[in-house]
C-alpha cells in the first residue's frame, strides 16, 4: 500500500491527557480514514490507560511529561517529520471521516492550515453557554486586533503543512495555543482556511479537563501579551497619547493660572504634570524602538517560513 497520501507523508497527531475512554476509538478512526497516515498519541502525564491502549490500537507512543496542551504541541512540532500534519483531539468529540477533505483542501488551494469550524451534533449539552459565550467574544476580539478570517478560533482540529509548523515558535503552555496558532497565521499571512465539521459530545465517562473561567482567563491573556509583543508601536503610542492627555489636564490649569497671576501655588501638581508627560515622551520613543525590533523578527519569521518549501498536489 502507498505509504502517502497523494503524494505527502501525513502524519496524526493526537495531543491526550488522561482519554482512556475514547483515544483507541479515535486511532482506529483516523486509521482507516487515512489509512496512509502514521499515527502519533503524544501522552501528557496520563495517569490511567491512555498510553496503552492508544498503543493497542495501533499508534505511536510519545510521552510529554511537563503538563499542558502548548508543551504537547512544542514536541509535536518539533519531533514528528511529515508533509502534512492532523491535529485533533483523543476525546471523539470531532469528525474524523472529514480529514480526508481538509488535506484535499490543504493540497489543492497551496494552504498552511485548515481549521475545523466546529458545529454541534447529536444529542447532549456539547457547549456549555460559557465556552459558547468565551470563544465567540475571543475570536471577535482576535478578529478586531490582527484580522478577519476565523469562526472557530480555539478549534483544537486543524491540518497543517510542514511550512507552517516548522515555523511556529509555540511559546504558550496550555490551552492557549489554538489562540497562537491562529495569530501565526494571521500576523504571518498565512495561507488558511475553515471547513466546517461536526462536534459530538463526548463518549459517556469521558471528563472535559477545560475550566471555562480559568482557561478562558488564561486565553484573554495570551491575546494581551501576543497584541503586546505583536503590536508594540500602537500600545505604547496608545499608552503615550492617553498620558499626555492626563499631564495636559493636571498643567494646563497651573499653566493659566501662572499666566494671569505669576505664581505656582500648586507646584506638586505642576511637578506631577511635568512627569507625566515626560513618561509620555518616553513610551513614544519606546515605540519606534520596538517597532524596529518587531520588524526585524518579523522578517525573520517570514525568512524562515519562505526556508520550507509548501504543499503542491502531485497527482
Amino acid at each position: 500500500m502507498d505509504k502517502t497520501y497523494r503524494g505527502h507523508r501525513v502524519a496524526v497527531v493526537l495531543p491526550c491527557h488522561n482519554e482512556e475512554t475514547a483515544i483507541a476509538d479515535v486511532v482506529r478512526a483516523f486509521a482507516d480514514t487515512i489509512p496512509q497516515a502514521k499515527i502519533f498519541v503524544f501522552d501528557n502525564a496520563s495517569t490511567d490507560a491512555t498510553a496503552s491502549r492508544a498503543s493497542a490500537a495501533g499508534a505511536s507512543i510519545i510521552r510529554v511529561p511537563i503538563p499542558g496542551k502548548g508543551n504537547v504541541v512544542r514536541r509535536i512540532f518539533a519531533d514528528v517529520e511529515a508533509d502534512i500534519y492532523v491535529m485533533a483531539d483523543g476525546d471523539g468529540t470531532y469528525e474524523t471521516g472529514i480529514a480526508p477533505a481538509m488535506i484535499d483542501k490543504l493540497i489543492d488551494e497551496r494552504l498552511d492550515m485548515v481549521v475545523g469550524a466546529r458545529k454541534p451534533a447529536g444529542a447532549g449539552q456539547i457547549y456549555r453557554f460559557g465556552h459558547t459565550f468565551g470563544n465567540r467574544l475571543l475570536t471577535g476580539t482576535v478578529a478586531k486586533i490582527f484580522g478577519e478570517g476565523f469562526t472557530d478560533m480555539l478549534s483544537g482540529y486543524r491540518v497543517f503543512s510542514r511550512r507552517y509548523v516548522k515555523s511556529f515558535p509555540a511559546l504558550s503552555r496550555g490551552f492557549e495555543i489554538e489562540t497562537e496558532l491562529t495569530i501565526h497565521a494571521l500576523e504571518l499571512r498565512a495561507p488558511y482556511a475553515e471547513i466546517e465539521t461536526a462536534y459530538s459530545a463526548r463518549p459517556e465517562g469521558s471528563v472535559s479537563k477545560l475550566s471555562t473561567y480559568k482557561d478562558g482567563a488564561r486565553i484573554a491573556k495570551a491575546i494581551l501579551r501576543l497584541l503586546i509583543r505583536e503590536r508594540p508601536r500602537q500600545v505604547n503610542l496608545m499608552l503615550a497619547f492617553s498620558m499626555a492627555i492626563a499631564s495636559l489636564v493636571l498643567g494646563l490649569p497651573i499653566v493659566f493660572e501662572f499666566l494671569q497671576t505669576g505664581l505656582v501655588p500648586r507646584f506638586p501638581t505642576a511637578f506631577l504634570a511635568g512627569i507625566i508627560m515626560l513618561g509620555a515622551m518616553l513610551m513614544a520613543i519606546t515605540a519606534v524602538i520596538l517597532d524596529s525590533v518587531v520588524t526585524g523578527r518579523s522578517e525573520a519569521k517570514r525568512l524562515t517560513y519562505l526556508s520550507v518549501p509548501g504543499v503542491r498536489a502531485k497527482d
